[in-house]
């Protein structure tokens, strides 16, 4: 399977960087795994809704571009559907089994993601209703792709 995880915005924090490519290096054996970092679009602190809608869009169409056909999108969204590891090692099983080899992840920027990046997915996946930092959500997310494929593969760790 091939993963590509876009998102918005260059990851700066050390930290995260160093426990992203740790999981991204141990998906290695399971998966061919791709990330993708679009800029985020410069805006002052206080904006309109009019201005956010803006960098939203300007946001989205930069990551629309680097999705491509045939890729299955799961969108990260606050309103997508809340799953358990289980039924998230389920959910990316059943698209390797009915041959979906492409799936890209899409986090947003700090404002979310554009209607029409949320129209393009495929489905919308929602890790609870608390905001999380975009980069934070990143290394949350390759944490949680590689325990999916410890599931699917019936490989021990830990709950």
């Amino acid at each position: 399977m091939n993963i590509t995880i876009i998102s918005v915005g260059k990851l700066k924090e050390k930290y995260l960087k160093m426990g992203i490519d740790e999981y991204v290096k141990r998906l290695g054996s399971y998966a061919k795994v791709e990330l993708v970092e679009v800029p985020d679009e410069k805006a002052p602190e206080q904006l309109s809704e009019a201005e956010m809608e803006i960098v939203k869009r300007k946001e989205g169409e930069r990551i629309l571009a680097k999705i491509n056909d045939g890729m299955h999108v799961i969108a990260l969204a606050i309103d997508g559907k809340m799953k358990s590891s289980e039924e998230m090692a389920q959910n990316l099983q059943s698209l390797m089994t009915y041959g979906t080899s492409k799936v890209a992840f899409v986090i947003g920027g700090s404002l979310g993601l554009h209607e029409d990046v949320q129209k393009r997915a495929d489905e919308k996946l929602s890790f609870g209703k608390m905001t999380l930092p975009h980069q934070l959500m990143k290394l949350v997310l390759v944490e949680q792709i590689y325990r999916s494929f410890r599931i699917i593969k019936g490989e021990p760790y830990h709950k």
